[in-house]
């Protein structure tokens, strides 16, 4: 998958949000921590540094959401970072963002944080970040 597969994928996913753009995604995975799992109906984006393993972002393009697919990428980072050595997983997300709280609920994470006011909103009040982490097996 190419830097403007998950640019065209991100955008559908997050619109009206500010989507990430294919040289945001180059200089990310130019990183030799970061790592890509999916294809271009849903990927995560990751990074691996020692025992830790964040989620930079997950997107499902909207023609394939309800598939399954988020779960399966979840699952498909996660053992990926373990296998790299991780121990734990973190990851953000809005929290005016139910479905992928949800998501990520269900894949075992606590919330563990919050930084208020982290997402600007266009004509709304700004969303707060919730922080959240779990074990890697």
């Amino acid at each position: 998958m190419t830097p403007q597969d998950m640019a065209a994928t991100h955008a559908a996913a997050f619109h009206p949000a500010r989507p990430w753009s294919a040289d945001e995604f180059t200089a990310l995975l130019e990183n030799r921590f970061c790592h890509i799992i999916g294809d271009a109906r849903c990927f995560a984006l990751i990074r691996v540094i020692a025992d830790e393993a964040e989620l930079l972002t997950i997107a499902t393009h909207p023609r394939h959401q309800g598939q399954g697919l988020a779960q399966r990428c979840m699952t498909q980072w996660q053992q990926m970072a373990a296998s790299l050595g991780a121990t734990r997983a973190f990851l953000e997300v809005a929290s005016d963002n139910p479905a992928a709280r949800a998501l990520y609920a269900a894949c075992g994470y606590d919330i563990c944080g919050r930084r208020a006011g982290y997402y600007p909103r266009a004509g709304a009040a700004p969303a707060d970040a919730i922080l959240m982490a779990r074990p890697l097996p």
